[in-house]
């Protein structure tokens, strides 16, 4: 193997990577420390798999405010043969110590492109009002750029959240919950647990709250289980690619609500209603929100009647949740980091 060789399997991991690319970070990391500290052996493995995450995660916590929640079985999926095991990071320390750092630049460059792109995400909704903001433009940056696609899925939780986020706001939705006045005797018993757990109590057996829709978080794990739930008992979970058997089980498995809402494509409905039927649980799914609901839906809230009061509200959800969901688009760490690395001044043909 040369070292062409030996970046095609780098090139692999990076286009393979999500936005935050943990694993070629990861990558760069274990260049860096061989380089600079030589301290460990590329050859063996050992030396590096698991101290290799911690290195990662300083820089992913400086750049990204978090680190990676995948098991730790995925994350050691970087060293595996179709990936980059230690013959082919043997060869990539080689060139990187011949060259000063090339191949770390190399990543880190990748990076920062990476980021570059998605930046353009902000843009859109900042150079974009009620009266021109397209949601099927907006979905379209990430459709078409490859380096992108690989996020779209928290793209698509961040339209969904914001909008239904919004109009749940706007409606100034209630929740009421309160406990049967034939249970007083129980609730006299367990009031401790009652005001602890569900903020009621025989003086106080109503509470009222406003209704609110939540994203569960931030995550790189695979496209399964709860994506957002509302304190109103409403499970939704966001489906952009093909639902396969073993996919449709591990959404209603994995969710303990009897009122799930699937968002999906046009094309994708009627396999999804079928598998849902073949497995036996569509009575769990309260209902199937299609994209094209979802840019109808955007329209009257961008342009209908009331847009003035959604519209304004919907394009700040979705400019806060880009940034939370993938902080290094909005600050220049990413850059600051390589010159301060010395990478900028680093060129060389085949690392370009």
């Amino acid at each position: 193997m040369n070292i062409e060789e030996a970046k095609k399997y780098l090139d692999k991991v990076i286009d393979k990577a999500r936005v935050h690319l943990y694993k070629p970070i990861q990558i760069a990391e274990i260049l860096y420390r061989d380089r600079t500290k030589k301290d460990i052996d590329l050859k063996d493995l050992s030396t590096y798999r698991t101290q290799s995450r911690k290195w990662r995660d300083i820089v992913c916590l400086d750049f990204l405010g978090r680190t990676s929640t995948s098991s730790a079985r995925y994350q050691d999926d970087v060293f595996n043969d179709n990936a980059t095991p230690p013959n082919v990071l043997f060869l990539l320390g080689e060139e990187n110590k011949r060259k000063n750092g090339i191949v770390e630049a190399y990543i880190y460059r990748k990076f920062a492109q990476r980021y570059s792109q998605m930046s353009t995400g902000v843009d859109y909704c900042v150079n974009h009002n009620i009266s021109n903001f397209d949601v099927a433009e907006f979905l379209g940056l990430f459709w078409h750029e490859p380096g992108l696609r690989r996020s779209i899925d928290k793209i698509y939780e961040i339209v969904v959240y914001s909008l239904f986020s919004a109009l749940v706001e706007v409606l100034d939705v209630c929740v009421e919950v309160s406990i049967n006045k034939s249970k007083v005797d129980i609730l006299a018993e367990f009031e401790d647990f009652a005001k602890k757990v569900m903020l009621l109590s025989e003086k106080e057996p109503i509470l009222k709250m406003k209704a609110r829709i939540n994203r569960v978080g931030v995550t790189n794990a695979s496209d399964r289980g709860l994506d957002m739930w509302a304190n109103f008992g409403l499970a939704i979970q966001i489906k952009h690619l093909s639902l396969t058997e073993e996919l449709a089980e591990n959404i209603v498995s994995s969710v303990s609500s009897d009122r799930i809402v699937i968002v999906c494509k046009e094309a994708e409905r009627n396999l999804i209603v079928s598998i849902l039927n073949q497995i036996g649980w569509k009575s769990k799914i309260q209902s199937i929100i299609t994209e094209t609901d979802l840019i109808a839906w955007y329209e009257k809230a961008m342009r209908g009647k009331f847009a003035k009061v959604i519209g304004k509200k919907v394009l700040k959800h979705i400019t806060d949740e880009i940034v939370v969901e993938f902080p290094a688009s909005n600050n220049d760490s990413i850059l600051e980091f390589i010159n301060n690395r010395g990478y900028l001044s680093l060129k060389d043909k085949i690392w370009e």
